[in-house]
């Protein structure tokens, strides 16, 4: 296996560039902050930017917990990649990861001064520093319910393919971690009766919200709701209408992982 670092301050754009990285240099795998991703999927590991504070995400990353590190190295052996590019904040710490890991030594090291400008970097800087995101290497449809109400947000990257000359995308996510804000959040229940009513205005055909029922589950929310609907408005498609709307509007705005939407119809008006 050749082993790969790409090492770089917080902040300056390592997961952003890594994918971009691997296919240049043919890089099938990648250690990033607690996570082995394999051929674009997540195969082991815990994500750090799960944790609640910046020290247990310090901690993730670095593979402190035994049984983290062992399932992530079980892991490795089993599908054996060709090639492994570890990103991390430091030689030191990507020289830690190895030996958690017991992987082989480093074959070649990349620092992230070498692939980027000073511009770029600046840009990366302030949105992990002022807005908080951070960027998971990985499609955000592999995330949706790890990172429920982590404030995804699907980022692609979109480069022409030499031969054809089709386009082709890399997918990455963008997370918003709680460790990246002043204390913690929530959704008040109150919210989601407020989303509801507010996407009901904005459907044609539905005349009001009369009730609304969820388990306020950030990865597995169902929502059980009813409505009425206007005289001569057709009953199927415009409850499928709002059900579809509303389910989209709830995750955007919340990153809650809406699994079902249950609409019943009440009444007409």
């Amino acid at each position: 296996m050749k082993v790969y670092t790409l090492t770089g301050k917080s902040g300056t754009g390592k997961s952003y560039q890594a994918i971009n990285l691997c296919k240049e240099k043919n890089i099938e795998s990648i250690i990033d902050d607690g996570l082995f991703i394999y051929r674009n999927r997540v195969e082991a590991g815990i994500s750090a930017k799960r944790q609640k504070t910046l020290v247990g995400a310090i901690k993730t990353a670095l593979f402190t917990l035994d049984e983290h590190a062992s399932s992530v190295a079980n892991r490795i052996r089993e599908l054996n990649p060709e090639s492994l590019l570890i990103i991390g904040t430091s030689d030191r710490m990507t020289d830690k990861i190895i030996a958690r890991l017991q992987l082989p030594p480093v074959s070649e090291r990349i620092y992230i001064e070498d692939i980027t400008t000073e511009e770029e970097r600046d840009i990366a800087d302030k949105q992990r520093h002022l807005q908080g995101k951070h960027i998971i290497p990985v499609p955000t449809l592999q995330l949706k319910r790890d990172f429920a109400g982590y404030f995804l947000d699907p980022l692609r990257i979109f480069r022409e393919m030499n031969v054809s000359g089709k386009v082709q995308y890399s997918e990455k996510t963008v997370v918003r971690p709680t460790f990246s804000y002043m204390g913690e959040f929530f959704i008040s229940e109150s919210v989601m009766n407020d989303i509801a009513r507010c996407v009901a205005r904005e459907c044609e055909g539905v005349s009001r919200v009369m009730k609304v029922y969820e388990n306020t589950s950030p990865d597995n929310l169902i929502m059980e709701v009813s409505i009425s609907i206007g005289d001569g408005s057709p009953l199927w498609e415009t409850a499928m209408d709002f059900q579809k709307r509303l389910a989209e509007v709830v995750e955007n705005m919340t990153a809650f992982n809406v699994v079902k939407v249950n609409v019943e119809i009440r009444g007409i008006e």
